[in-house]
């Protein structure tokens, strides 16, 4: 598989917390595009190569291979989750980008089938080359399951899949697409889950730009088809059992986009109320004079590092070699941090506007963009059901059932 893209210049970073410190100094510049990505529902080309150059991909490549990541599955956590909720306060699109891009690296670098040669190959270029990943999993509303067969030199996979953030970068960019592999008996049901890292622009993809929703829209979550795609041998893998600890990681990831997103919205909130300093009434002349004000902003503010407190404590007791919980501990702490930064994202991000008034609503602020995008990716899955996980966990001791409460 060639490798076109040019080399990316500068130093990687050297440590985890170098990774954040970047990822605070690229918030406000990733801010600034967040309004036209929202308004043409683009990708974000731009902001996507910004944290490629600052090497935040690293926090997701084992360090054998010149990454961050060493430890167990979700070593480096917390640094991730922090990563990722200065990204979406930037902006919420690029933070889901970025979101699905480390997962998929998580679960493609910790595949012992791939051949050194390729782990060596796609290190290079997501560390070098700013490469991005794409999950490609969801069948829903689809025509059936994405099958592959085994071909002489690799396998053949065939179906649609339709749900693919960040796959608006085309190119050479990778998604990472599960399919059931058929035996020689042909059969759904005697079939393994299997993965195929193919390349955007193969010309047996058919990529449909379909995304276009309320929110997110920058997140290019289009519909993709495969048909009688050919994956060389060392390019694909069979799926493993997921971590037992993964439903507390993946609540984290859900959170630290919210938590991103809430945050943007108070940013912004705060620099348009420190340039029109308009009050809530006449009678206090300007907003820094206002108490109303000061007092709702307090409330925000509060909720907003209640719930990133704790999203980063459960991470840092997720990554922890000496877990003092077992994964069904683990995965109603990862509920709680996602239940309260969902709650706080969608609660700060739909009161800005008591604050900034009427005018504030122009598209030329898209202020109501942050809202929309907590509300789009806050719908992913239902927070009742995660409070009925919870729930019931703390009345009867016992994790339910998950596909009782979660469709898998």
């Amino acid at each position: 598989m060639p490798v076109t893209a040019p080399p990316i210049a500068g130093a990687l970073p050297t440590s985890r917390d170098e990774v954040v410190r970047r990822a605070k100094e690229l918030r406000p510049i990733l801010a600034d595009a967040g309004p036209s990505i929202d308004a043409e529902g683009s990708d974000p080309t731009d902001n996507m190569r910004l944290l490629g150059e600052a090497g935040l991909h690293a926090l997701n490549v084992p360090a054998a291979l010149g990454g961050l990541w060493d430890g167990p599955s979700f070593g480096g956590w917390r640094h991730t989750i922090e990563t990722l909720t200065e990204i979406s306060a930037g902006d919420g699109s690029t933070g889901q980008c970025w979101l699905s891009g480390a997962l998929v690296a998580r679960e493609v670098f910790d595949a012992p089938e791939l051949p050194p040669e390729t782990r060596e190959q796609l290190a290079d270029e997501v560390l070098r080359r700013g490469r991005r990943f794409v999950a490609s999993n969801a069948e829903t509303g689809g025509n059936g399951r994405v099958v592959g067969r085994r071909v002489p030199g690799g396998i053949v996979v065939d179906g649609t899949k339709t749900f693919n953030t960040n796959s608006g970068g085309g190119g050479q960019d990778i998604t990472s697409v599960s399919f059931a592999l058929l035996g020689d008996d042909e059969q759904l049901e005697s079939s393994t889950r299997h993965h195929a890292l193919i390349r955007l622009d193969n010309p047996s993809l058919t990529l449909h730009h379909d995304w276009d929703n309320m929110g997110q829209r920058g997140t290019y979550s289009q519909t993709i088809d495969y048909r009688e795609v050919f994956v060389p041998d060392g390019w694909h893998f069979p799926a493993h059992a997921a971590d037992p600890y993964f439903f507390c990681a993946a609540m984290l990831l859900h959170a630290g986009l919210l938590q991103g997103i809430g945050e943007g919205a108070y940013d912004a909130a705060i620099a348009y109320l420190q340039k029109l300093n308009r009050p809530s009434m006449p009678k206090f002349g300007t907003a820094t004079n206002d108490p109303l004000m000061h007092r709702q902003l307090g409330e925000m503010s509060s909720e907003l590092a209640a719930s990133r407190a704790l999203m980063l404590t459960v991470a840092e007791q997720l990554e922890s070699p000496d877990r003092d919980a077992e994964p069904a501990e683990m995965a109603i702490r990862g509920f709680r941090a996602k239940v309260a930064s969902t709650r706080a994202g969608l609660e700060v991000s739909s009161r800005i506007h008591d604050l900034t008034g009427a005018r504030s609503t122009s598209n030329t602020y898209r202020l109501d963009r942050f809202w929309r995008n907590a509300r789009t990716f806050g719908s992913h899955d239902s927070i009742d059901a995660k409070n009925a996980f919870i729930g019931a966990f703390d009345l009867a001791g016992a994790l339910p059932a998950i596909p009782e409460y979660i469709r898998i």
